[in-house]
């Protein structure tokens, strides 16, 4: 048996926290409580009623004000899939979170380790990667973009993919160092002499190891990558690299502004990221609440 094996078979023997007695069938949660939740859930819900309630309305219905229409106006729908190929920049969101994502993770993994390992050095480091996230990204857009157009990389979907992705690398840091500390420091020095290098244990040892989180940071930067607008309106003037946010931007003009059409794109862009994140609400839960336990 390896010395890697007998310190994990060590970690996996110690007692576990006793857990708290589960719910029995017959005990119920308090009336109060549930009623409150109910009433939460119901005002989180109204702005998305509202826009569905948009999305069958007449621009002239909308300007008279009133949460409800006062008629259904379903034009809305087939005159905005006439108008514009909606189906193409939820593509294009969708290609830029994934591959920004990736770009996040490459780099977010090794330096959340690195951060959390590397005692006083680590410590510099994320303070000045968390000390970057501070700045208002619009300082960025001047340079960012004589950069995207020296790599000839202006208005495409990779240009937005790279710059998304290192622009999320400090939160994906910093959800992730949480979760390494977590990780026994033994198991690590028993892969070590088992003639593992750094970069080895890393991929064998600990990635395993935190899987729950790095699931929970790619979510996240998924959706903040997927909700970007600034970047995507600056980097992408040609539609064949815009994204859903600067789309739904162009249905208001100087005069007129197309309420039930930007309410029917709102919904269609809005639709699969909420069943993503509903599929992955578990994992997403249990991930941040495991990183958060110390």
């Amino acid at each position: 048996m390896t010395t890697l094996e007998a310190v994990r078979e060590e970690v996996a023997a110690e007692p576990a926290h006793q857990k708290p007695p589960r719910r029995t069938a017959g005990r119920r949660r308090p009336t109060g409580l549930t009623a409150l939740l109910t009433v939460i859930a119901l005002l989180m819900a109204v702005p998305l009623l509202y826009v569905a309630s948009l999305s069958v309305r007449s621009r002239d219905d909308v300007l008279n004000g009133g949460l409800l229409p006062s008629h259904l106006f379903w034009r809305n729908w087939p005159d905005t899939f006439r108008a514009v190929e909606v189906g193409h920049y939820i593509v294009n969101s969708w290609t830029v979170a994934a591959g920004s994502v990736v770009l996040t993770l490459l780099i977010a993994v090794p330096g959340a380790y690195f951060t959390a390992r590397a005692g006083r050095r680590g410590g510099r480091l994320a303070t000045l990667v968390l000390s970057s996230y501070c700045a208002p990204p619009v300082v960025a857009v001047l340079p960012l973009f004589y950069l995207l157009r020296n790599l000839e990389l202006n208005n495409t979907v990779t240009g937005l993919a790279l710059v998304d992705g290192l622009a999320n690398v400090p939160v994906a840091i910093w959800l992730l160092d949480g979760f390494v500390r977590k990780v026994p420091k033994e198991i690590e020095e028993a892969a070590w002499l088992d003639g593992l290098g750094p970069w080895a244990s890393l991929r064998r040892v600990v990635l395993p190891l935190i899987a729950p989180g790095v699931a929970a940071a790619a979510l996240i930067c998924f959706f903040l990558s997927y909700n970007e607008f600034l970047f995507a309106l600056s980097f992408a003037q040609d539609s064949s690299a815009q994204t859903l946010p600067v789309l739904l931007s162009l249905f208001q003009g100087d005069k007129n502004v197309e309420f039930g059409q930007q309410a029917v794109v709102s919904l269609i862009g809005i639709a699969p990221v909420y069943v993503l994140a509903v599929a992955a609400q578990r994992r997403l839960v249990a991930g941040l609440s495991s990183g958060a336990l110390k």
